[in-house]
């Protein structure tokens, strides 16, 4: 599937096949692919958990307003990130660059981040969502459909995956095959209205 054609046909799907099993290697080949989504200073802070134990599931949907596809879904992936990846052994992220290119980068990681707490979750954020539609679009092109999801308590799912004081959820993202079709697109505003040249 073209790239375009992705785009244009990704929709945000509520109704999924309960029966149909994503197997592992696919899982993995759209993980892969998250994977390589950019981040800044190429700190790879977000981190994809699987939820595929179905009490857990069946817990994460009593505190995401009953939504069907939490639990019909073939994949849950609750997109966390680790806010303070920027210091946990940054030279993991530049181990095959030139020393004087890590001698540089390193110290402008630590300055960047350090005693921001800000620029910390706004980077992650900003992370997650550029994965996220990473992670959509590469499940269009395998014929799956997918919905980004941020109805569900945040503190609970929190607790239910155990996640550590460090890190923050941004989204689900569910997967699986549709039954139903998404609704008719309600609106898209024309380009006029979003585009500016130089300036508001």
């Amino acid at each position: 599937m073209e790239t375009k054609d992705a785009i244009t046909s990704r929709r945000s799907v509520k109704s999924f096949d309960p029966d149909h099993k994503i197997t592992d290697k696919e899982l993995n080949q759209i993980l892969s692919l998250a994977a390589l989504s950019p981040t800044a200073f190429n700190i790879q802070n977000w981190r994809f958990v699987l939820v595929k134990n179905p009490e857990l599931r069946k817990a994460i949907r009593q505190v995401a307003w009953d939504q069907a596809q939490v639990t019909e879904s073939s994949a849950l992936i609750v997109l966390c990130a680790d806010l303070k990846a920027w210091e946990k052994q940054p030279i993991r992220y530049w181990q095959n660059a030139p020393k004087a290119v890590q001698e540089f980068i390193l110290p402008a990681i630590d300055d960047y981040y350090r005693d921001k707490d800000s620029i910390q979750r706004d980077e992650a954020m900003r992370s997650c969502g550029i994965a996220a539609q990473t992670i959509m679009l590469t499940a269009k092109s395998m014929g799956y459909d997918s919905c980004p999801m941020n109805g569900f308590d945040f503190s609970a799912v929190a607790k239910l995956i155990k996640l550590p004081g460090d890190h923050i959820i941004s989204m689900f993202i569910v997967i699986g095959k549709k039954l139903a079709d998404a609704s008719p697109r309600a609106g898209q505003l024309p380009l006029d209205q979003i585009v500016l040249e130089n300036s508001f």
